[in-house]
């Protein structure tokens, strides 16, 4: 049977347990190191889009803009990792301050190079 997967944005396609809903996304990772492999993705910039699809490769979500808050592993008796990952959808305020702060790093730069260009002048 093929299972869910959560596809992000560079293309990594990590495998989901049955019965995983986004704020708990459920993965059993055969090693410990697995395990940190599918978290080291979990970064801003794959989260920014996502899909999850089903085992028959359908896309069942589409989703922008994701943060992970937390992880939460547990180590079977045969070694296995199992972990859960609680994702949500960034709010709106969130979504803004990002717009701000981008903003502010544009302005910021400009102005840097104004005063350069000022100060070259004398």
């Amino acid at each position: 049977m093929n299972k869910d997967r959560l596809l992000l944005k560079d293309g990594t396609e990590i495998v989901l347990d049955a019965g995983a809903s986004l704020g708990a996304l459920q993965v059993t990772s055969a090693s410990r190191e697995d395990m940190l492999a599918a978290w080291g993705k979990l970064t801003d910039a794959n989260l920014a889009q996502a899909q999850i699809l089903n085992g028959s490769g359908l896309v069942v979500g589409n989703y922008n803009n994701l943060l992970l808050i937390s992880e939460t592993s547990t180590v079977a008796a045969d070694g296995a990792i199992h972990t859960i990952f609680n994702i949500r959808e960034k709010t709106a305020e969130e979504r803004r301050l990002e717009a701000l702060e981008e903003g502010q790093e544009v302005q910021n730069g400009a102005i840097e190079e104004l005063a350069g260009m000022m100060g070259g002048g004398e």
